[in-house]
């Protein structure tokens, strides 16, 4: 069964443990510019939220949520929901699962952007801001991105099938995940019924929007490596690019690398992580349908300190993250928000669906 709670949080919470259009208008993806350099990243109760008892209430801390995406892109989020020990089962099982043989990996491999679904061995994704494939080609070449991945999406549906192991392989592994997901895809749903109220739409106006559950559950690992082998240009565990869809949901381990760019001054800064917080990002589509009022940023994942070794090299740590990425149904239309047109009714972005959007941005993204 899926373990998101709402009230009440007396149950213990693990407090310890320039825009070009992607379609048509160049090659450039989607990252919102900001316009100040106030940029740090809110740290946020939610169960003020879920235990509110009115709706006056509630918009205190939709007000604080929707700041947060207008003017950083990212908040974390407290008192979410889901429990530690529920977090803690899902990166056990992930750590297992990069540990059983690359040749039982590979058959698991990922093999369609349509589906998303499956196995990425270390050097197959290149996620940048880019959508030129050759482009892409030669920067996965020179620099790829040093992480292996597994991807989820809803089990049932009818076109597209997970990629699990064997069970006698990963015993658990398959329910975990499958519990998990659901257990993601019912908290994102109240963060959108937030969002919705910040923007002073009604509370309820995403449900149909994002009751297919047309997610994405990956699960990544970033193992060890020599120094001297992330110095290349542009290299690095995950290049800088912006999420395609509503919002990440994004589970760190204590190793940290996370960076987030101000798109002010252009600087990275790191979204260490907090104990007991999930870290959530707005996605390309939520800006496109908000016409850039929330901020969709740039982020990277670069390695930690590493352990010295010699005079000229050392090594660092390997980590674990879990990424639940948040998208509309797929047939859903994308368009400007009525409450966030600008002054004379002008919006940015033409229409595009969600399938359209992530299927056209995940098949330039992989070899």
């Amino acid at each position: 069964m899926p373990a998101f709670r709402v009230p009440s949080y007396r149950w213990r919470i693990g407090v310890r443990s320039p825009h070009h259009d992607w379609h048509g208008h160049g090659r450039r993806c989607l990252a919102t510019l900001a316009e100040d350099s106030d940029f740090k990243i809110p740290l946020i109760d939610f169960s003020k939220y879920l235990e509110a008892s009115s709706n006056a209430e509630k918009r205190r801390t939709a007000d604080k949520i929707v700041n947060g995406f207008k003017n950083v892109g990212f908040i974390y989020l407290e008192k979410h929901g889901i429990p530690d020990s529920v977090i803690h089962r899902a990166f056990a099982e992930s750590a297992q699962f990069f540990r059983l043989p690359m040749d039982v990996k590979s058959r698991l491999a990922w093999d369609d952007p349509r589906s998303n679904r499956g196995y990425v061995q270390i050097g197959r994704e290149r996620v940048t801001q880019s959508a030129d494939p050759n482009e892409i080609a030669q920067l996965r070449a020179k620099a790829p991105d040093y992480k292996e991945s597994m991807e989820i999406g809803r089990d049932w549906d009818k076109v597209w099938k997970n990629r699990w192991p064997e069970e006698q392989l990963a015993p658990n592994f398959k329910k975990t995940m499958l519990s998990f997901f659901q257990t993601c895809h019912e908290l994102h749903v109240y963060v959108m019924r937030a969002i919705a109220l910040g923007l002073d739409l009604e509370e309820t106006f995403f449900d149909d929007k994002i009751d297919e559950q047309y997610h994405n559950l990956r699960l990544l690992s970033y193992p060890s490596i020599r120094t001297s082998l992330l110095r290349n240009d542009g290299q690095a565990r995950a290049g800088a690019h912006s999420d395609y869809g509503t919002l990440t949901l994004l589970f760190q381990d204590s190793v940290g690398g996370l960076e987030v760019q101000n798109p002010h001054t252009k600087t990275f800064q790191p979204a260490t992580p907090i104990p007991g917080t999930i870290v959530v990002n707005a996605g390309d589509l939520l800006a496109r349908w908000s016409n850039d009022v929330l901020r969709s940023t740039l982020h990277r994942v670069v390695a930690p300190p590493a352990e010295k070794i010699n005079d000229t090299e050392g090594v660092t740590p390997s980590r674990q993250s879990i990424a639940f990425f948040c998208n509309p149904n797929g047939g859903a239309e994308i368009t400007c928000l009525p409450t966030c047109r600008g002054p004379k009714g002008e919006t940015k972005y033409p229409p595009v669906t969600t399938e359209q959007y992530i299927v056209g941005r995940l098949a330039v993204t992989y070899n």
